[in-house]
């Protein structure tokens, strides 16, 4: 009887125990998520130095990073259409300390390539988009397409070449899409990202650019680009002098986003602290100014409306891709 007795109590303390040390551990665990950040950021983004993805990022690290009181450091791992960027992100520890400025290419790859290393959608825990802009379709000064109809004329008769950021980039599929529309030959010439695409054409090396406004408006405003369409569907009030698209092919229209993503299982406390303090930062007007020099307009949203948002583009990509014969190993 006494060993029965003895063997209970133990039991019971057992149970204690481990009941408070649970109690314990669940503590630990709700002081350690609120004393998020304890340290660095890192923001990681796809594509070259200079380009729209570099420029908004380093944007948002600043005033993120002060609004968290950790510095948010920006890691650019360029290639693959932003493919190597996605894929760190989506296999990094999901602790908040490993963010990525997703852009419209996300959805293109996500359409186009066949063996990612990750899923679009299902690996990431989606923040907020941040802004939302059009892509300027642009020549050299002295070509001899004086607007989009002449450069879709020239494209069925020599065909045209035009420039990108890389192979599964939106701006790829920017001329993709103009091809499909149009029934012209356009012939992608892809580059590693940054301000090479212009380069190539300011050389006269490419016909066409089809990029957004960080890259070409500086030398839109040099004289040395002349712009031949916007791709909003109606005239984007930051370019009320250039043409859309669809003046010239009805319902062409290609927006795209840079958006913040952190990987699957991040917490969600977590996620909803920064897309607050997002949101507060994309309603300050001194971001939005800096955001309207390179063209874009603050789109902040919730995860939810992200994650659909992205599921949808990655459908009409993969339209697109079927028409063209697109084929991304």
């Amino acid at each position: 009887m006494m060993t029965r007795r003895f063997i209970g109590r133990s039991l019971q303390a057992l149970a204690s125990l481990a009941l408070g040390t649970s109690l314990w551990l669940n503590a630990a665990s709700a002081l350690a998520a609120d004393a998020y950040p304890s340290r660095p950021i890192q923001l990681v983004h796809g594509f070259g130095a200079g380009g729209n993805a570099d420029v908004v990022a380093r944007l948002v690290a600043q005033k993120l990073g002060e609004a968290l009181g950790q510095p948010v450091v920006v890691d650019i791992k360029s290639g693959a259409g932003g493919a190597i960027a996605s894929a760190n992100v989506a296999h990094a520890k999901p602790d908040g300390y490993t963010l990525i400025m997703l852009t419209g290419a996300h959805t293109v790859s996500g359409a186009l390539r066949q063996n990612l290393p990750y899923d679009s959608v299902n690996d990431f825990a989606f923040i907020s988009t941040v802004s939302s802009f059009p892509f300027v379709v642009a020549v050299k000064a002295d070509h001899p397409a004086k607007n989009l109809a002449d450069l879709i004329a020239m494209s069925k008769t020599k065909g045209v070449s035009f420039s990108s950021v890389g192979v599964g980039s939106t701006q790829h599929m920017v001329g993709e899409l103009l091809a499909a529309e149009s029934g012209g030959e356009f012939l992608h010439i892809p580059f590693r990202g940054g301000g090479a695409p212009a380069l190539a054409v300011l050389s006269g090396d490419v016909d066409m650019l089809s990029d957004t406004l960080t890259v070409a408006a500086p030398h839109l405003q040099s004289g040395s680009l002349r712009a031949l369409a916007v791709t909003s569907a109606e005239t984007w009030p930051l370019t009320p002098a250039i043409a859309p698209a669809a003046k010239t092919l009805p319902d062409f229209e290609v927006r795209s986003w840079l958006g913040l993503a952190a990987p699957k299982g991040t917490p969600n406390a977590i996620v909803q602290d920064i897309n607050q303090k997002l949101h507060a930062i994309l309603a300050q007007e001194d971001t939005q100014k800096a955001l309207a020099q390179v063209g874009s307009m603050a789109a902040p949203s919730t995860p939810e409306a992200m994650q659909a948002q992205i599921k949808s583009e990655i459908e009409r990509w993969k339209t697109v891709a079927d028409r063209r014969n697109i084929k991304v190993e």
